[in-house]
């Protein structure tokens, strides 16, 4: 089967004429394997896009596509990597979205576990760790293999629907805003305002999920299971428990996801400043843009698990016994209280090393679902097209 060429045009990006003898050159179907099952049957070419340091040959290079489309980026031979077929973009960014949120929350969740317990203000002296490392040993050794990864049947099943929302809304509001900030060009503040509005709608169905796997996380957590503790905390503390951090959440992923894809952007224009579809500056760039919006948010991240957890002896330390911390200024207030400034920044060694590759896992695994789904719909699209003729 010939290898068709997937470009993603930048207006400002015109040089790609060197990219063609690579795409006419690849040929020869391949199968990629997933966990040793059949996953995909794709050509040469896209393994090559993949892997181009392993294989020594060119790299299939794909620029960012803005605003209108030129005489070649609608013909059927060679879509936009971007330009998804009209009435599927937003269902393909959807799907794609959801895995890779999925697949990132599954893959790093038990660093997560470490981050909750670090961020514990009043922990018990059998949950005090030195450092991320320390902590899965001390967790795996006295509570059993499994317990770092308690909780995580309800994060998969928040994460799928939440990064759904988060991936379509931001694609449809970049090109948007692109349009309307800097028409003809890559806009970072399209870019960045677009990851915070997204940021409403993933959060709104990611919190109560937030609740219930930090609740499941905490050192001599009471509850059986999921449901048990989605019971509790109806019973005991009402509906309203499931969104007492949601504002908390919000003031603290718009200024992370701002950060996030500035940086982003910034370092995109350092380390790939031709903007040519690269998986490894991608994944440098994301972990590196990641881990500077997590350091400077760690704050904001402590009230919020202070918020979800309600612990029972940072609750006793304070003269609160019995009652609930509530809102961002009570929960301000009460990590200075318990700890001073260094409080604000507990655990942001596990929040780092955790955010670092999840931002890395996440817009990987997104940029290849939709690069896949895309093939696939073009390929299907030709094959129409030759029947007809």
């Amino acid at each position: 089967m010939e290898a068709d060429g997937f470009m993603r045009r930048r207006r400002m990006t015109a040089d790609t004429s060197g990219d063609d003898a690579a795409v006419a050159g690849a040929s020869a179907g391949a199968e990629i394997h997933l966990l040793g099952s059949r996953f995909w049957g794709v050509s040469e070419s896209l393994v090559g896009t993949l892997a181009p340091r392993l294989t020594g040959e060119p790299e299939l290079h794909v620029g960012h596509f803005y605003g209108s489309q030129s005489q070649e980026a609608t013909d059927l031979s060679e879509p936009d990597y971007e330009g998804l077929p009209q009435g599927a973009s937003t269902s393909t960014h959807m799907f794609a979205g959801a895995v890779a949120g999925i697949m990132e929350h599954c893959l790093m969740f038990p660093i997560d576990c470490v981050k909750t317990r670090m961020q514990s203000l009043q922990p018990e002296p059998a949950a005090r760790y030195r450092n991320v490392m320390d902590a899965l040993r001390q967790i795996v050794r006295t509570e059993g293999i499994w317990r770092p990864i308690r909780g995580l049947n309800v994060t998969a099943v928040g994460a799928g629907p939440a990064h759904a929302l988060y991936f379509a809304c931001y694609e449809r509001l970049k090109k948007v805003l692109s349009d309307i900030i800097h028409p003809g060009a890559n806009s970072h503040l399209a870019n960045g305002a677009a990851g915070c509005v997204a940021t409403l709608l993933h959060d709104a169905a990611m919190n109560p999920a937030e609740v219930v796997k930090q609740r499941m996380q905490m050192y001599n957590s009471p509850y059986r299971g999921v449901l048990d503790c989605m019971r509790c905390v109806w019973q005991r503390e009402g509906v309203l428990a499931f969104y007492r951090s949601y504002t908390t959440q919000l003031t603290m992923n718009v200024p992370f996801q701002a950060l996030h894809f500035m940086t982003y952007e910034y370092l995109q224009e350092l380390l790939n400043p031709q903007r040519q579809y690269n998986p490894s500056s991608h994944m440098v760039s994301g972990a590196l843009a990641g881990a500077i919006a997590a350091a400077a948010t760690t704050p904001l991240d402590v009230c919020k698990t202070l918020l979800n957890t309600q612990e029972s002896l940072a609750l006793d330390s304070v003269s609160q016994s019995g009652r609930h911390i509530s809102g961002l200024g009570h929960a301000f207030r009460t990590v200075y209280r318990l700890g001073g400034l260094p409080a604000y920044f507990k655990g942001v060694q596990a929040r780092v090393i955790y955010q670092m590759p999840s931002t890395a896992i996440s817009w990987s695994v997104y940029e290849f679902f939709k690069y896949i789904i895309t093939k696939h719909q073009h390929e299907k699209r030709r094959i129409q097209r030759d029947g007809e003729k």
